[in-house]
């Protein structure tokens, strides 16, 4: 049952106040009320609730927690289940960042669509939409686990998104062949094992840093990943089952290994390239220690940029930095695969993508080849027409 009442008062000062009471009965049986300044307001408001009760998706005020502190709910459950500490890291900062600077401070019964749609055209104001996109799928996660504890009956951001353009999409970076056989050129004994790895098996940093002996076989020529170290060289399985696979290596690679495994550090964890004391390395100090040096001295390098501007050392010289990120050994990886016209199954596996959209997504620019269609279009025509 419900009703609107009149409700008078007098103030600490001696003023008769007057407010418009809401009596209703929420979708847990409960009685609950609520106060509004004009009666117009609470008979609008009850409209709205005695549907949302109606179809079981109401939550009180009173009930309600804030978005922020819904997202810390979303992140203890992450950390309760185990989840990875990058993604834990990762959670947090879009929460601190993005999340409660700009919504966190509504509470879920108040939150609606159209306010989400706000949250997300503020994002897209104010970050690139990429990072948007990313905040917006978060706080639909973090209002799924609300759902999923009772707190809110219907999650308002399930269908709101950031859509990326084809322009703002950035084209994947490959090194090329003259930049690969400079960096193979200048690595030392101690870092051409790897870096001619991760250019021939395409290889996660994660992968190539979590990579066993074990799983290394020199006879029959493969390489199999079984598990992978993350960013601070924890040791765990890989992140999805396409991340369990098995990729042939060529002769010259069984060659470099065969005489690296003779030479390298013993490891406890009988990993391929441990850190100097025989544990996994950690990214960042893969990257500062070894790849980034290694491309300068190999002349695969630019300008390190501050403000926009070429950064100087003391003595006037430009600060240089390696041009390519890690991961663009991994695609050089695929070019060459696409470039000797392997199928798209094997390119999928062997680069470890969970689907083909995927793989297609990533790589359908570089299958693509005028010449090679033009060969293909004879021959069907030729096989028509015999």
């Amino acid at each position: 049952m419900t009703s609107i009442r009149r409700r008078t008062w007098t103030s600490p000062k001696g003023e008769e106040k007057t407010a418009w009471l809401v009596d209703y009965v929420d979708n847990g049986g409960k009685r609950r009320a609520k106060q509004f300044g004009k009666k117009k307001d609470a008979e609008a408001w009850l409209v709205g609730a005695a549907w949302q009760v109606s179809q079981g998706t109401h939550t009180a005020d009173s009930a309600s927690v804030t978005v922020k502190k819904a997202a810390e709910l979303w992140i203890e459950k992450a950390e309760a289940e185990d989840r990875e500490r990058s993604t834990i890291k990762q959670y947090k900062e879009l929460e601190r960042l993005h999340i409660s600077p700009l919504i966190g401070n509504v509470k879920l019964s108040r939150l609606t669509m159209p306010m989400v749609e706000k949250y997300r055209d503020d994002l897209v104001a104010s970050r690139s939409r990429a990072m948007a996109g990313k905040a917006v799928r978060a706080l639909s996660m973090v209002l799924a686990e609300a759902q999923r504890r009772g707190l809110i009956a219907q999650n308002v951001a399930k269908g709101v998104k950031v859509i990326r353009q084809g322009r703002e999409k950035s084209k994947i970076e490959i090194p090329t062949r003259q930049e690969l056989k400079a960096l193979l050129g200048a690595a030392t004994d101690d870092e051409k094992p790897l870096v001619m790895t991760a250019i021939l098996t395409g290889l996660r940093s994660s992968e190539l840093r979590g990579l066993r002996w074990q799983d290394v076989d020199l006879k029959n020529g493969t390489i199999s990943v079984n598990q992978r170290a993350d960013q601070w060289g924890d040791i765990g399985p890989p992140k999805s089952a396409a991340g369990f696979r098995t990729i042939p290596i060529s002769p010259a690679l069984v060659t470099v290994l065969k005489a690296w495994k003779l030479r390298v550090t013993p490891s406890t964890l009988d990993l391929v390239f441990p850190n100097a004391k025989g544990g996994a390395q950690w990214h960042q100090n893969m990257l500062r220690r070894m790849f980034i040096p290694l491309q300068v001295r190999a002349g695969v390098s630019e300008p390190k940029m501050k403000n926009g501007k070429p950064l100087k050392d003391e003595e006037g010289n430009v600060v240089l930095t390696g041009s390519y990120g890690f991961h663009a050994l991994r695609h050089a990886a695929a070019s060459g695969w696409i470039a000797q016209r392997i199928d798209l199954k094997r390119l999928q596996v062997w680069i470890g993508h969970e689907n083909i959209q995927l793989t297609i997504d990533t790589y359908g620019h570089l299958i693509a080849d005028a010449g090679g269609d033009a060969e293909l279009i004879a021959a069907a025509g030729a096989e028509l027409l015999a």
